[in-house]
């Protein structure tokens, strides 16, 4: 009974870590969550992001879909044009496997 228990907290831990993606661009800095800057290099991003096609793909973090509607999003972000501005830097990859973390301590903008 111990094993069952431990085994469904285990489980529930992991699926809330590994959240859907689902993200909506505002048109304003002031309605977004998060504000994201798109890096030249991998290597200057906090998380590399790979679109997908389908809301179901978007099972763990970097993974993004892109909705239609705001009520739709996990997180809603804006796009701005330095740097400086962001909360949240990323790159997009053109592979679903090298999506993921680079920098974990930016991790909980997106819980």
């Amino acid at each position: 009974m111990k094993k069952v228990v431990l085994t469904l907290i285990f489980v529930c831990a992991l699926l809330g870590i590994a959240q859907a993606q689902k993200v909506y661009e505002t048109k304003y800095a002031s309605q977004a969550d998060i504000k994201v800057f798109v890096t030249k290099y991998q290597s200057q991003a906090d998380l590399k992001v790979y679109k997908v096609q389908y809301e179901s793909q978007a099972n763990k973090d970097g993974k993004w879909f892109f909705v239609k509607y705001e009520s739709q999003a996990n997180k809603k972000i804006y796009f701005v044009d330095y740097e400086s501005q962001a909360d949240l830097k990323i790159y997009f990859v053109n592979y679903e496997s090298q999506a993921g973390w680079r920098n974990t301590s930016k991790s909980h903008l997106l819980r």
